[in-house]
């Protein structure tokens, strides 16, 4: 028995729960007199919703066919060897799950060093080797084709990719290795880390050609035909693959500082993965395949074993598996259809909740506002952003229309509302004002209509205090920008009822939004956590640590923009308001800071000023700042900072105000852009001692995103 099958072995022995790849081998003649040819198609049996992955069975199973291959090559019996996958499919790489339940460093290593032992076997073998990139391909299933000879790949290929750094790992089965000795340095850091730190950015087939890690493309109608057509006049001799040249000179160290550059823009030298993976690049300069590979092992294991990966995963479970099930929503069965929604405002955020409706409900939407120009420019901005999608090619024009004709706008409410199943109130955050308009909708709306609110940061139970019907009340908090941040904090008020939220939870879903229960707590989730821990670095400025310090402080975390930057986008008079609502709440935890209001009373947009492109701090605000004379360190912003939101989050575990820690960090992930490889917030926080230090227990079982014991 082999070193590599007593590996695998030992591997899928770990791993009871595979969904096993099988590898088939069939045998035809090639075209134009080519001879005669193996291809290899991996298959897990299941239809494309279930992609082909590589566990260690899957993968004995490759080396088994291999085997095969391997013996009909020297005998002469075969011209040429391909690999290709199931319709739709190539294949998604390593099986995560199974990395999941790694414990020990050497086991780590095996899954490395198994997947590169099966692999490279494809490069020398005694005739030329074809990867047929028929469908999405990432990971390990992108590496596969990088060992073969020739590669061909679909135009219809919607998904191409290393994704491995997004997750906390390297591609550690030869990409990081083989794919700049093939295409270059530079382009290699493009596929490695940047379209891996800009939220797992894919490539299409189209692309894969242009970069040059495929040879040849074909349409997806006939694509399999036409690179066995391409293959035999390879083998022919008829075409001449030529590829350009790879700059092994300067050009590659900048390539490498140029990843290194965008990995300390995304993730501030936070989360290891990127730079073990520019290192690996960095020494393949030199061409030595085996070296890299063993460098490539090396890094997998210990990134397999290290807290970022695995709080990497469990953020990945968290937004593809618990997302898709609700904690705590009631029975679907009770959700009433919705055939028509009301939005009560017009303005900017109003518009782009009416936008939303529109596109994924298809029904009617009608706008009310206090005035027709009002409710004019907010039909208008709905029909602007159709025309838009009809620009891009995303509609039709039979769509377009069909769309704008569903929206509408009117002033009074009785003709809006009388026969609405949803009507959603996004207008100023006042509890009167929104306890007014309620009372108006209530008057008009069908008896089983939901009432809901977007509010961000008042109590639902209040707002519906003063109605009838109290239990059809839920608040719906959307993120700002509305079409792309995905979360929906779906708010049960006192007297809400199971039917009145199990349709609010079945909007939610066809929204496509990830729903999160929370109780009718001051600010919820996203924003109790946001306003504590900007509030926390704001107490900092006021006692006297200089800005650019506070903002310093938390960079390790790796969070998609600064504090200040963030203020600014959300807006500060926003944030002011969020922070008085807190502070009235909780007067001991939340302050007011005197210094933003200053800002926001100044009528300034945020801290900084962009006149050299890069954000420095705005000398009128400057000006306005009144410190006192503490100064902190880094260290010691980051402590408090830490501290502070570490007790926060204990305390609404504490109320109840989502199910676990893992809605925490759900939120935080898909609401904020909080990034995978803290896995939100409270692996991190267990990680650094953090949450013990200051609630005297873990938030996260050990094992949950962290290696388990």
């Amino acid at each position: 028995m082999s070193t590599t099958a007593e590996l695998l072995k030992g591997a899928a022995d770990l791993f009871p729960d595979e969904v096993v790849t099988t590898a088939h081998v069939r045998h035809f003649d090639l075209p134009l007199g080519a001879g005669r040819f193996a291809l290899i198609t991996l298959d897990n049996g299941l239809d494309h919703t279930k992609p082909t992955t590589f566990g260690p069975q899957s993968l004995a199973n490759l080396n088994a066919a291999v085997d095969q291959v391997e013996l009909e090559a020297a005998a002469g019996e075969i011209t040429g060897i391909g690999i290709t996958g199931k319709p739709f499919i190539f294949a998604v790489g390593a099986d995560l799950k199974g990395v999941e339940l790694l414990k020990r460093h050497e086991d780590a290593l095996a899954i490395g060093k198994g997947g590169h032992d099966v692999f490279k076997r494809l490069s020398g073998l005694a005739v030329p080797t074809f990867a047929y990139y028929n469908g999405a391909a990432m990971g390990g299933g992108v590496e596969v084709g990088l060992h073969c000879t020739y590669r061909t790949v679909s135009a219809a290929v919607p998904a191409f990719s290393l994704p491995e750094v997004f997750l906390g790992l390297v591609p550690g089965w030869g990409g990081c290795t083989l794919l700049p000795n093939l295409i270059g340095a530079d382009k290699a850091v493009t596929v490695i880390i940047e379209n891996s730190l800009n939220q797992n950015r894919q490539l299409k087939g189209e692309q894969v050609y242009e970069l040059g890690i495929a040879d040849a493309i074909f349409e997806g109608a006939d694509f399999l035909e036409q690179s066995l057509i391409w293959t035999a006049a390879v083998l022919k001799g008829e075409i001449a693959v030529e590829r350009p040249a790879v700059d092994r000179g300067e050009a590659w160290d900048q390539a490498v500082a140029r990843g290194r550059s965008i990995a300390d823009s995304k993730v501030h030298g936070a989360a290891p993965a990127a730079y073990r993976a520019l290192d690996i690049i960095a020494a393949a300069k030199n061409g030595d395949l085996q070296q890299g590979y063993d460098a490539e092992d090396r890094a997998l294991a210990d990134l397999i074993m290290g807290g970022e990966l695995r709080a990497g995963l469990y953020a990945f479970n968290l937004v593809q598996k618990r997302a898709k099930r609700p904690a705590g929503a009631p029975d679907k069965n009770l959700a009433r259809p919705v055939t028509k929604v009301g939005v009560v405002g017009a303005g900017l955020m109003a518009s782009q909740l009416a936008l939303l409706f529109l596109r994924r409900l298809e029904v009617p939407v009608v706008l009310t506002d206090i005035d027709q120009e009002r409710v004019d420019k907010g039909v208008g901005y709905v029909h602007a952003e159709i025309d838009k999608l009809l620009g891009k090619g995303r509609i039709g024009q039979d769509k377009a229309n069909r769309l704008k004709a569903l929206v509408t706008g009117v002033l009074d409410k009785a003709e809006g509302f009388a026969d609405a199943d949803f009507v959603i109130e996004a207008v100023f955050e006042e509890i009167g004002v929104k306890q007014q308009v309620f009372a108006e909708v209530e008057a008009v709306a069908p008896a089983h209509a939901i009432l809901a609110t977007n509010t961000s940061s008042l109590s639902v139970s209040e707002m519906a205090s003063k109605l009838k019907h109290p239990e059809r009340v839920v608040g719906f908090h959307f993120f700002n920008p509305v079409a792309v941040l995905p979360l929906l904090e779906i708010v049960r008020g006192e007297r809400t009822d199971d039917a009145s939220l199990a349709t609010a939870f079945a909007v939610a879903r066809k929204l496509k939004k990830t729903a999160v229960l929370v109780k009718d707590a001051p600010a919820f989730v996203v924003n109790r956590i946001l306003t504590r821990f900007m509030g926390e670095i704001q107490n900092v400025i006021d006692e006297g640590t200089p800005v650019e310090v506070a903002e310093k402080a938390v960079e390790p975390l790796g969070l998609p923009m600064s504090p200040l930057v963030l203020l600014e986008l959300v807006g500060p008079a926003i944030g002011l308001h969020v922070s008085e609502t807190l502070h009235r709440a909780f007067p001991d935890r939340f302050t007011v800071s005197p210094n933003l209001k200053a800002v926001v009373e100044a009528g300034k947009r945020g801290f900084y000023v962009y006149d050299s492109g890069k954000p420095e701090l705005d000398p009128e605000v400057a000006a306005l700042l009144k410190q006192g004379d503490s100064v902190l360190t880094e260290e010691q912003v980051r402590a408090r900072v830490l501290d502070a939101v570490a007790q926060e989050i204990g305390l609404m575990l504490d109320e109840g105000v989502v199910a676990e820690a893992q809605d925490i960090d759900l939120c935080l992930i898909t609401g904020a852009g909080w990034p995978f490889h803290l896995g939100g917030i409270t692996p991190y926080l267990d990680r650094e001692g953090v949450a013990e230090r200051v609630t005297g227990k873990r938030f996260l079982a050990p094992g949950v995103a962290s290696v388990p014991a």
